[in-house]
C-alpha cells in the first residue's frame, strides 16, 4: 500500500505565564521553527494561552480572586486578534496549527472555557472545541463546554481529531471521533496536575495515566496519537511559590507531564520530552491505520449497531435565544 506520510511536531513548552500577548509571540516563533523543520502540523498544549490555572489545586477559591481576574483578562476570544495572528502564521507557513487556550465569552465578563482550536494551512478554523467537563479542580475556573467541537477535520494531511486532557478518559467522546475516520488524534495536557499534598500520601500518577489513555485510544481507533503536554518553567514555578512557599513541596513532588507519539497499535515511538522545553517531531505513515482495522474495527464490522445506539448533540450552547430582532439590535 502506498505510504501517506505526514510530519508532525509537538511543542512541549511553557507559556509566558498569564501573559497572552507574550505567549502568542512565543507560539509564533515556534510555528516558524517547526515549519522550517518540515512539520505540516504543529500542536501546542492544553490552556497554553495564557497558561494552566494550577492554583485552583493549590489554594482555596477565597485566596484566588486576583488570579482568576488576571486569568480572565488574559483569556482569548475565538474571533479576537490573538487567534487571528496565529491563523495568519498558519497560512503564511502553510501548516496546520492546534493550540489550547482559555476562551473568553461575549455573553459574560467572567465566563471562560477550556478550549482548543485547529487551524488549517489556509488560516481557517476547522475545529473549535470546548472541553465538555472541566476536571476536578478545573471546575472552579472553567464552564462546561458542548458537543459542537466533537469533529474530525478531513484535511490533505489526514483526518485530525482531538480531545482535551481528561476527555481522553471519556469513551463516548473518543468513540464519536472514531466514527469520523480519525487518523491523527491530538490529546493536550497541562504541565502538572497536583491532586494531593505529598505529606498526605502519593500524588495521582498522571504521567502513567496519560500513557495508558493515549495508548488505549490509538489502539481502539487505529490512529496515530500526538500527546502534547505543557511545561512548568522556572518563572511559572517561582511565581506560584512566591505566593506561598509551602507549595514548593507540592509542585516538586508532582510528576511533570510528558509529550510523545503513539502508533495505531497503541505503542509509543519516537522522541519524548518531559523535563525540558522543546519541539519533538514524528512522521506518520497514515497507510498504517488500515491493517489494524482488519483485526477489530469498532466503527465497522467489530460492533453491534443493533444493540448499541449513540446520539451526539453538536449544538453550540448559547445563554439566550433572540427572536424578532430589529436591525438596530443585531450587535
Amino acid at each position: 500500500m502506498q505510504k501517506i506520510v505526514t510530519k508532525v511536531a509537538a511543542a512541549h513548552v511553557a507559556p509566558v505565564f498569564l501573559d497572552k500577548t507574550a505567549t502568542v509571540a512565543k507560539a509564533i516563533g515556534l510555528i516558524q521553527e517547526a515549519a522550517q523543520n518540515g512539520a505540516q502540523l504543529i500542536v501546542f498544549p492544553e490552556s497554553f494561552i495564557p497558561g494552566f490555572p494550577v492554583w485552583a489545586a493549590l489554594w482555596s477559591p477565597m485566596e484566588n480572586h486576583d488570579l482568576y481576574q488576571r486569568f480572565v483578562a488574559n483569556s482569548l476570544f475565538c474571533d479576537g486578534p490573538e487567534v487571528a495572528a496565529l491563523a495568519a502564521q498558519a497560512k503564511k507557513h502553510k501548516v496546520f496549527v492546534s493550540f489550547g487556550f482559555s476562551e473568553a465569552s461575549h455573553a459574560s465578563v467572567g465566563c471562560i472555557w477550556n478550549s482548543n482550536i485547529l487551524i488549517s494551512d489556509e488560516g481557517e478554523i476547522l475545529v473549535h472545541h470546548r472541553k465538555l467537563v472541566p476536571t476536578f479542580f478545573e471546575k472552579l475556573v472553567w464552564a462546561p463546554g458542548d458537543g459542537a467541537g466533537l469533529k474530525v477535520a478531513h484535511t490533505r494531511i489526514g483526518n485530525i481529531g482531538g480531545l482535551i486532557c481528561g476527555e481522553n478518559t471519556n469513551p463516548l467522546a473518543r468513540y464519536t471521533l472514531m466514527t469520523q475516520k480519525e487518523q491523527i488524534h491530538i490529546s493536550s495536557w497541562p504541565p502538572v496536575w497536583p491532586t494531593r499534598n505529598p505529606t498526605a500520601g502519593g500524588n495521582y500518577n498522571n504521567l502513567q495515566a496519560n500513557r495508558i489513555r493515549a495508548s488505549a485510544h490509538s489502539f481502539e481507533s487505529k490512529s496515530f496519537g500526538i500527546v502534547c503536554a505543557g511545561f512548568m518553567d522556572k518563572p511559572m514555578f517561582e511565581f506560584l511559590v512566591s505566593r506561598d512557599p509551602k507549595i514548593a513541596h507540592v509542585l516538586e513532588n508532582t510528576p511533570g507531564a510528558e509529550s510523545f507519539f503513539v502508533n495505531p497499535t497503541g505503542a509509543q515511538f519516537g522522541d519524548t520530552l518531559q523535563t525540558e522545553e522543546g519541539l519533538i517531531y514524528a512522521e506518520f505513515d497514515l497507510s498504517e491505520c488500515v491493517e489494524p482495522k482488519q483485526f477489530h474495527d469498532v466503527v465497522g464490522y467489530y460492533n453491534r449497531f443493533d444493540v448499541f445506539d449513540l446520539k451526539v448533540n453538536r449544538k453550540r450552547i448559547e445563554p439566550v435565544t433572540w427572536v424578532n430582532l430589529n436591525e438596530d439590535d443585531q450587535d
